[in-house]
């Protein structure tokens, strides 16, 4: 046989290689975040709604301020209005 027949030949065998199979992790449960919206500004006692968070002062009402722990931030204007120590 030739060069050239041999190397046909090998090329056409076909490979059989087995690939590692990975192992499956187990999949972690996913947290679930807090749900946002307007239940969470808002406490309902009876027929009546009152704000937990304050209104900014510059934008009326309307625009709750965000709260950290320090101060609590406008998130439209950027007003901030620190806590008291």
């Amino acid at each position: 046989m030739s060069k050239k027949t041999e190397k046909k030949e090998e090329a056409a065998a076909p490979k059989a290689e087995a690939k590692p199979v990975k192992a499956e992790k187990p999949k972690a449960e996913k947290k679930h975040k807090e749900e946002k919206g307007a239940h969470a500004l808002y406490k309902i006692e009876g027929d009546k709604a009152t704000r937990l968070r304050p209104t900014c002062e510059r934008c009326g009402t309307g625009y709750f301020m965000a709260d950290h722990h320090d101060r609590y931030t406008c998130g439209h204007c950027g007003f901030t209005r620190y806590k008291h120590a």
